[in-house]
């Protein structure tokens, strides 16, 4: 054979494989997120880096929208049999995703059904408790998990005089009192307002949202958070909202702006709007943990979870689960795990991650982000703090959140509001339970 057809011919075969699609490609793996703005950005580069480290598969992220959006967008995929093989959903939605029967593959039976190396005891278990079944399977793969924390302008504390970061809630209305006096707007504000208000509320006090430890023990479960403790820190916000104690900004985080702007001095709201703060905030600030009621609890429980996990959905190639099952070990790695953490202020979701953290001296250097690590193993969880698994969540967060808002322009006294929120709550988790009996 000639020097030309050695060349030559190899070449035109390689080509003509490649242009008629016979060249081997990479199995795409379809992954549907929540996550916009740098944090979009963020998940890009997490698919970006596991495509460069082999050849056989390809993760393509797409955002979806936001969190309910995303997972109402996955569900109506599954229905037209054109889903993606990972869906973010966050944990509100865990209920609904367990009650949809031959949709999910629980990760854990997914990790030993394609021989990828799976050890729960590596992962936090304060996180992945909340995903776990009663059985004690893993459901789903944690990813961005968060809790809320108070998050101050120390500036702002230091001109007002308040010598120290508030611990409870008498320490936060004075703090309030003299920000006010300092030419502040507001003394706090809060965003997602039932995840941090009710929710976290009632675990970090130790005190039941709902019956059968929070839903987690069955689906006859019924609303308590209409209790004496819940009652009193509504009529106290609402009395702190009159005299601009708080003011209320928005749902989600809408009330970022607040914070960063220097209006109020404090906020409440998730862990994982570290970068943000530190890019847009002008002055000096940290985050601590939670206020507390000493006359309701001498010294807070735990606080719950937030943000959202990564559900692998039935009806692919068999095969393609290899592919996901080795992203999903990726996305675990201490590496990236630690890198994930740094950047966004979610919680590291493993043990190796958090110490990787340490070493590099990521805590040292920014005090207080550890603060939601912190929170979330204060004590050993209780049936009150372990988190909350109630169907339709969803929507019953829009009810809490429109009763809260009923409060907070004056529509509602707080008894009367958690009363109603209670009832049309319970009305919602009877429709769960009768569909899914």
């Amino acid at each position: 054979m000639s020097i030309f057809r050695k060349l030559f011919v190899p070449a035109m075969l390689a080509a003509l494989a490649s242009s008629t699609g016979l060249a081997s490609a990479a199995t795409e793996i379809q992954w549907w997120h929540a996550m916009g703005g740098v944090n979009g950005e963020r998940v890009n580069k997490i698919a970006e880096d596991f495509n460069a480290t082999q050849t056989d598969y390809k993760v393509v992220p797409t955002y979806k929208g936001n969190y309910t959006e995303t997972m109402t967008a996955a569900v109506a995929a599954f229905r037209a049999k054109k889903q993606p093989h990972i869906v973010q959903v966050f944990e509100v939605g865990t209920a609904s995703m367990m009650a949809a029967k031959g949709a999910v593959y629980p990760v854990e039976q997914m990790m030993k059904d394609t021989g990828e190396p799976f050890d729960k005891s590596d992962y936090l278990p304060a996180v992945i408790s909340y995903y776990q079944t009663s059985g004690g399977e893993l459901l789903s793969m944690p990813f961005n998990s968060s809790t809320p924390v108070l998050w101050y302008n120390q500036d702002a504390l230091d001109k007002a005089g308040v010598a120290s970061v508030p611990k409870t809630w008498p320490e936060m209305k004075e703090a309030s009192e003299k920000l006010l006096k300092a030419g502040y707007k507001c003394g706090f504000s809060f965003g997602w307002q039932s995840w941090v208000m009710i929710e976290n509320f009632s675990a970090w006090h130790n005190l039941p949202m709902g019956t059968e430890e929070n839903g987690f023990k069955g689906l006859d479960t019924k609303f308590e958070f209409n209790n004496d403790a819940v009652k009193m820190h509504m009529a106290n916000l609402e009395n702190w909202a009159k005299d601009k104690l708080f003011v209320y900004g928005g749902r989600r985080g809408d009330s970022l702006p607040m914070f960063t702007n220097g209006e109020c001095g404090m906020w409440m709201n998730s862990s994982a709007y570290y970068g943000s703060i530190k890019s847009q905030a002008k002055f000096k600030f940290g985050q601590t943990m939670l206020p507390y009621y000493p006359s309701v609890i001498k010294s807070p429980q735990n606080s719950i979870i937030g943000g959202a996990t990564l559900w692998v959905l039935k009806g692919k190639e068999q095969a393609d689960y290899k592919g996901v099952a080795k992203f999903l070990t990726y996305l675990s790695s201490p590496e990236v795990q630690a890198w994930w953490h740094q950047e966004t202020g979610y919680v590291p979701i493993t043990k190796a991650a958090f110490e990787l953290s340490k070493k590099q001296g990521f805590y040292e250097k920014n005090p207080g982000t550890d603060t939601a690590i912190k929170e979330l193993s204060l004590n050993q969880p209780t049936p009150n703090s372990r988190g909350v698994r109630f169907g339709n969540f969803v929507q019953i967060r829009d009810i809490i959140n429109d009763e809260m808002e009923a409060i907070w322009s004056g529509k509602k006294s707080a008894v009367e509001a958690m009363d109603d929120a209670v009832k049309l709550g319970d009305e919602q988790l009877r429709k769960f339970q009768q569909a899914n009996m």
